[in-house]
This record gives C-alpha cells, sequence and structure tokens, in this order.
C-alpha cells in the first residue's frame, strides 16, 4: 500500500514567524499535537505540543515565542509514492510517530501517521515500529536551544 492511499490529505501548516499561543490554540481547535513549519512553498520543520511544553514553556517562554524558535528543524520525511511498510519501518528506526509527506517536487502534500498505518495498513509492522519509538533516546528528545 501506497503512503498516499493513508495519508491525512488536510493539513494544517505552522509558519516560522507564528507565536506558540496562535499555533497552540490551532491544534486546540484541530485537535491535533503536529504541525509540519513551512517557509513558503519549503518545509523547514515541525512542530509538536511536546515541543512547545519542553522547549519553550519548561524554559520560561511564554506564547509570544516564535514557532522557529521551538520547532524541530531536523526535518525528516517521506515521499507519497513510498510503500507504507517502507515507511513504518523508518519511522520506527528515527523514532517518531508521524511524518510529512511530499510529493517527488518536494511539495508537502499531507501527513501520515503510524496509526494511520495500524488502521488502514499493516498493523505488525505498526507495532514493530512502536517498539523502537518507545525506546529511550532519539531524535524526539527534546535538546535546548
Amino acid at each position: 500500500m501506497k503512503v498516499s492511499e493513508v495519508m491525512t490529505r488536510d493539513v494544517c501548516l505552522a509558519r516560522p514567524d507564528e507565536t506558540l499561543q496562535d499555533i497552540a490554540k490551532r491544534m486546540a481547535t484541530e485537535d491535533i499535537g503536529f504541525m509540519p513549519v513551512g517557509d513558503d512553498e519549503r518545509l523547514v520543520g515541525t512542530i509538536t505540543d511536546r515541543d512547545i511544553v519542553m522547549r519553550a514553556v519548561a524554559q520560561g517562554l511564554d506564547g509570544s515565542t516564535l514557532v522557529r524558535d521551538a520547532m524541530t528543524r531536523d526535518v525528516k520525511y517521506c515521499f507519497d509514492d513510498e510503500e507504507m511498510d517502507h515507511v513504518i519501518q523508518n519511522m520506527g528506526n528515527i523514532q517518531v510517530r508521524r511524518l510529512p509527506v511530499v510529493d517527488r517536487d518536494k511539495r508537502l502534500v499531507g501527513v501520515v501517521s503510524l496509526a494511520d498505518g495500524a488502521l488502514k495498513d499493516d498493523p505488525e509492522a505498526v507495532g514493530i515500529a512502536m517498539t523502537g519509538i518507545t525506546e529511550p533516546g532519539g531524535s524526539h528528545r527534546s535538546a535546548s536551544h
């Protein structure tokens, strides 16, 4: 199964110059905890509810802090025409639960999650990937900026 068959197409995109308060409000309204960050048509990072807490609130910053100051800059993504099994395995290896999805022109076209894989593709493969994600360490750990 291809990523394009299971991904979420209606993606909320954050901009690096938006405030964390604005993004947190959008996350609450949309009931999401992950947003790709785009500057024009270029994917420049991701922001999660955890990033907001660990990289801003826990450091004494407030809602006026810009997304660029709390986002994850190491952009991981997958292509919409990749096989879902491969992407699920990769997500386990790099310890992430969600990935932005781009087309071959590197334009953002969606977001895919392990939940998408479990519900629509291969629950067993997702279980194996989750084993890698729940191990301590990895790129999801917060780092001071």
